[in-house]
């Protein structure tokens, strides 16, 4: 019998891609087109975390590539960004049926995957895209309290910076989300400097000690 990978051992994103295409700890595998888990820089400052694949995504195998991920595209011109720049990943690495809202069991069975991606990638910025990946690691918060807001938390080991924001497909259903999430998304290079000049004081004050 083979033995199973512990998703702890794994050390590259392609690897984790490969044991979301054959994971079966959830039936959203029975469904699938396509494995959806994540795309862009593996190296990336910033993660981005929406929900779970929707028709577009799970045709495609990339998060992000319908209506709400052609604004997501936009709100990163507006800071100099591409997709390219950053990784975008979801809770959930298929798509539940008729677009529902994910499940405890899938989250359950998906958020080890994410957590690793989280790992490797080693951030400065989680940025939670809607109240589902935001309340994957704060489920006290809500959404509409909290966005546009930043937090550390430790995480993986170390220090984690996150932001919270709403999903992009809210400003597809209510137009004045689009001013807001605008708003609150041209904070990420203030934050992102912040977040570095901090590393950097953190650096030079270990350096000090040892000198």
């Amino acid at each position: 019998m083979k033995k199973e990978i512990n998703i702890n051992d794994v050390g590259t994103l392609y690897d984790i891609a490969e044991l979301i295409s054959n994971c079966k700890k959830c039936s959203l595998y029975k469904t699938k087109t396509k494995d959806v888990p994540g795309s862009g820089n593996d190296r990336a400052e910033i993660i981005f975390i929406g929900e779970a694949p929707g028709k577009s995504e799970d045709l495609q195998g990339e998060p992000f590539v319908g209506a709400a991920g052609k604004f997501l595209n936009e709100m990163l011109a507006t800071i100099s960004l591409e997709r390219k720049d950053v990784f975008i990943a979801n809770v959930l690495k298929h798509r539940p049926p008729q677009n529902r809202d994910p499940q405890k069991s899938e989250i359950e069975a998906c958020f080890p995957f994410l957590n690793q991606q989280i790992k490797i990638i080693k951030p400065k910025l989680v940025v939670f895209l809607g109240r589902h990946s935001l309340n994957c690691f704060f489920p006290s918060l809500k959404i509409s309290a909290v966005h546009g807001k930043a937090f550390r938390k430790k995480w993986a080991g170390q220090e984690q910076v996150f932001l919270a924001l709403y999903h992009p497909a809210a400003a597809l259903y209510n137009g004045g989300m689009r001013e807001t999430l605008l708003k609150d998304f041209k904070k990420i290079p203030t934050l992102l400097n912040k977040i570095v000049e901090k590393e950097k004081n953190n650096i030079l004050k270990q350096q000090k000690l040892i000198n």
